[in-house]
């Protein structure tokens, strides 16, 4: 495949179809500031490849930049662990006997060539030493050179911990970089690495190298894609939707897993709404490494009792996303509240409500070295192509970090500074909505919950009257597909701990005695009888220091109900509450 038009071996423009990394590349090349570059991110994407005759094409990274960035360069070879090293021209046969020829006068018959990495780093070194002090200009070739999975050559690990090997490659990779002649001569060094954070720091934070990430591909190139797809085959024969339809319903989707969802056209059966909607889900979480789930949500916030003016405030900011007013939806919501008063039921139900993917993050910590920021660089890459998308994090307190580094080498400090970096990032505002979820929210760094990041604080609080009880067993019992008989629910005075999790509990057991006996419906009976036999808990204590916190942390007085209203706003309120918190945790230690 003949390149339309690669990049000049030299100071010149570069073609204006150039995706935006490339020509980010492309520019820092020209301007002789780096020649060491290391690519991250959707490295093993397709991406474009014009012909020369106007057609398209679509191969890998390594095909774009041997073929249509350096395709008019003198030498392009291609190094990895597995095949060593090689020329790489894609399919130009006279290219790949000049570099054949002129490789073989350098380093033997490729028979011979060097396969560990420090030999070929020294033999490539050696190369370019005698480039600079050539002094005849038409002996003076431009080479580029592609080294694939780079992370393997200059892994992430700290100085004490870093092999001789591993050390060798980084020092010779700096000394390219920061070597002003090989600078100013036609080379360039392309690193290329799907997470950066698994490339060693001190090469990818100095300032001679240039770190370029290739994002996930955008709405118009998706679009293109799917009308590159058509002209082999039909779209109506694989799909139900229509080329500007894929494109808008595939955000998330790398071209790769679009290409692979297509095909599954191909075995005859056209892939229909729901179809796309699982294997997307699938595909993503692929992409993602099992590092997030997706959740459907099934309830609405018509389902949530009690908790009125966070019902309606979040009602709000659901038809404004619907309406597609990003720019008045708050960046992300922390509900905290004693355990058991459904705050992870109703970030569901408000994700249900707007109508958008809601996913939520698993572990994504590893014990090895570096892999728990990559393992986070990767999901988040993921998230801002999902957009807009709801992001449930269940403890938050736990699961974020802080800035305090602890006995863990780092990683918290580090996890957190990304999370905190990404929730703060005003460009993503109604486009990834953070919901954080905690019965601690005293121990959430205040760098999270600030305004800008996770800005409204919703408390929630166990049943407050008789009505709001009975209500709720309704809602339990609709939500567990039960049938409740006539007056099946008895007058329950609220006791101050009795949680939501308490009632379902009860109705639970309710269910099992119903589906003994043989009936199909919950009677009163049943439910006195789960009452008496349930013990309820009896961490009073803890639960009325959640309980305080969540009341500290709001941020909008009509959620509170009325007597923590009245307690909040009476003189010196806040101090007060403060000091018996301060009581309870000097009683719970």
């Amino acid at each position: 495949m003949e390149p339309s038009a690669p990049l000049p071996a030299g100071p010149a423009s570069f073609p204006d179809w150039y995706p935006a990394w490339a020509r980010q590349f492309a520019e820092l090349y020209l301007a002789d500031t780096n020649c060491v570059f290391v690519f991250h991110g959707n490295v093993h994407d397709l991406v474009r490849c014009p012909r020369s005759d106007g057609s398209e094409d679509y191969g890998n990274l390594m095909q774009f930049l041997s073929e249509q960035v350096f395709g008019q360069w003198d030498v392009v070879v291609q190094y990895d662990l597995a095949k060593g090293l090689r020329p790489a021209v894609g399919g130009n046969q006279k290219r790949l006997l000049e570099m054949q020829k002129f490789l073989t006068a350098k380093f033997g018959e490729p028979v011979t060539w060097p396969r560990d990495p420090e030999p070929v780093l020294l033999a490539l070194d050696k190369l370019i030493d005698r480039l600079l002090v050539e002094e005849e200009p038409s002996q003076r070739k431009s080479i580029a050179v592609l080294f694939d999975y780079a992370q393997y050559l200059a892994p992430a690990a700290d100085l004490p911990s870093l092999s001789r090997g591993s050390g060798t490659n980084l020092v010779r990779f700096l000394n390219w970089a920061q070597n002003p002649f090989v600078k100013r001569a036609n080379v360039a060094f392309c690193l290329i690495a799907d997470k950066i954070t698994e490339v060693n720091d001190r090469l990818t934070s100095n300032a001679h190298v240039a770190a370029i990430q290739i994002p996930m591909p955008d709405r118009d190139e998706r679009l293109r894609f799917c009308q590159w797809m058509a002209k082999s085959q039909k779209l109506s024969d694989l799909t139900e939707f229509t080329a500007e339809e894929l494109a808008d319903i595939s955000n998330g989707l790398s071209l790769t897993s679009l290409h692979s969802l297509l095909s599954q056209g191909k075995s005859g059966s056209k892939v229909g709404v729901d179809r796309f909607k699982q294997l997307k889900k699938t595909l993503i979480e692929r992409q993602c490494g099992g590092l997030i789930e997706f959740v459907e949500p099934k309830h609405t916030l018509e389902l949530v009792v009690g908790q009125e003016a966070a019902k309606e405030r979040l009602k709000q900011d659901a038809l404004l996303l619907q309406k597609g007013r990003f720019d008045a939806a708050p960046m992300g919501y922390l509900f905290c509240g004693p355990v058991g008063t459904g705050k992870t039921f109703l970030a569901e139900c408000y994700a249900g409500s707007v109508g958008i993917p809601c996913v939520k993050l698993r572990n994504f910590r590893s014990k090895y070295v570096g892999e728990t920021e990559s393992n986070l660089e990767q999901v988040l890459n993921v998230l801002r192509s999902l957009g807009p998308v709801v992001v449930m994090i269940d403890e938050a307190d736990a699961a974020l970090g802080d800035r305090e580094a602890g006995g863990d080498s780092g990683t918290s400090s580090r996890v957190f500074a990304m999370i905190a970096s990404q929730m703060g990032d005003t460009q993503y505002r109604g486009k990834i909505i953070w919901m954080l979820m905690t019965a601690r929210p005293e121990l959430l760094p205040i760098d999270l919950k600030r305004q800008g990041r996770a800005e409204v604080h919703i408390p929630l609080f166990y049943p407050q009257d008789e009505a709001e009880i009975a209500q709720m067993f309704k809602v339990l019992a609709k939500k567990n597909k039960l049938k409740l008989a006539e007056g099946a629910i008895p007058p329950i005075q609220p006791d101050r701990y009795l949680s939501g999790s308490d009632i379902e509990s009860v109705v639970l057991a309710a269910k099992r005695q119903m589906l003994a006996e043989g009936r199909e419906s919950l009677t009163r009976a049943d439910i006195d009888q789960a009452f008496r036999e349930f013990i309820p808990s009896a961490q009073g204590l803890e639960k009325e220091y959640q309980e305080l916190a969540a009341v500290l942390e709001c941020t909008q007085l009509s959620f509170l109900p009325k007597h923590w209203r009245e307690a909040v706003s009476a003189p010196s309120g806040r101090s007060r509450l403060q000091e018996r918190m301060s009581e309870i945790r000097a009683l719970l230690k």
